[in-house]
């Protein structure tokens, strides 16, 4: 069984460099072109049922990449990033930088914000949840957070290793057996580009 977790396309925010956490903003003209793109992927790839963080940006990319009816989670929202939602990134790494390195390791919590711990142990409980509710493979539509808890929770990749992945790309991870204890990572960063995938419709 493979979870293909697929980052929301590109956000207003997203293009300002501004953290968004569980704030919202509307997906830009290009992250509508990367939800666009990523729809021959999707139908390759063939999940047999997918599931979206409940916040406006990935319910936006279900409906572009025609996944909309699916089952929304709160459980899988991005962190929660307290007093530091609505920040530049760059002004905060001149004022901050220290802080900020050590926030995105897991290892810092800013003010009313989620520690690393919590968010994992949300994201791990939300997805096991769905992963156990049915057979084959599963599609959910999330955020860069939950993609770098996950990798951290299934296949031990601490949150300092994890690059970024692009808005618009999946990164599937493969549970070979009968448990969903850890998975081998399969891909990372796909859709980068325009697929190259004939889909018959």
């Amino acid at each position: 069984m493979r979870l293909i977790l697929l980052r929301h396309g590109e956000t207003t925010w997203n293009a300002e460099q501004r953290l968004q956490g569980q704030d919202n903003s509307n997906l830009s003209e290009r992250g509508i072109q990367q939800a666009l793109r990523f729809v021959g992927f999707a139908r390759a790839l063939q999940p047999a049922r997918s599931v979206s963080s409940d916040l406006g940006r990935t319910r936006q990319t279900a409906q572009l990449i025609g996944h909309g009816e699916c089952p929304s989670d709160p459980r899988l929202r991005e962190l929660d990033m307290g007093e530091w939602t609505g920040r530049i990134k760059a002004d905060l790494i001149a004022e901050r930088a220290e802080d900020y390195h050590a926030w995105r390791a897991g290892q810092f919590t800013p003010a009313g914000a989620e520690t690393w711990q919590i968010f994992r142990a949300r994201i791990t409980d939300g997805l096991r949840d769905w992963l156990g509710r049915g057979a084959g493979d599963m599609l959910a539509i999330v955020h860069g957070g939950v993609i770098r808890a996950a990798c951290h929770e299934f296949i031990g990749l601490p949150p300092s290793r994890v690059i970024p992945v692009t808005p618009g790309t999946a990164t599937i991870l493969n549970f070979a057996g009968p448990t969903t204890e850890t998975a081998q990572l399969e891909g990372y960063n796909i859709g980068a580009v325009v697929p190259d995938i004939a889909v018959a419709d």
